[in-house]
Order: structure tokens, then C-alpha cells, then sequence
């Protein structure tokens, strides 16, 4: 079972997605998101937004 639970700021200015995973809290950064099968999809359409535009960004440098 996979809930979205939120975003959450780190001190160095990042977002962490946080995640209920089978009961337990994780904290996971966008380029992990690959690693845990499910979480993206349990992603808001909003928050999926933001990662799409911040890879756009980033394809550009």
C-alpha cells in the first residue's frame, strides 16, 4: 500500500515527497522516485506537474 502524504523541505532548500509505505514513513527525493515502484504514480496531478517542468528546466542546461 502506497499513500501520499505530502511534500517536505530540506535544510539545503530541496523537496522530499513524503510517502506511506506498507505503514512506514519515507521521505523520497524526485530522482529516487524510480527506485520505489508505485510512488510516482501516487503522486497529485499537481505535484507530477512540478517534476515534469523541473526536468524541462534541467534539459535545457
Amino acid at each position: 500500500m502506497i499513500k501520499y502524504l505530502g511534500t517536505k523541505k530540506t535544510d539545503q532548500g530541496g523537496t522530499v515527497y513524503v510517502f506511506l509505505i506498507n505503514g512506514l514513513q519515507k521521505e523520497i527525493r524526485e530522482g529516487s522516485l524510480k527506485q520505489y515502484p508505485g510512488c510516482y504514480e501516487a503522486l497529485p496531478p499537481s505535484a507530477k506537474a512540478k517534476i515534469s517542468a523541473n526536468r524541462a528546466w534541467f534539459q535545457k542546461l
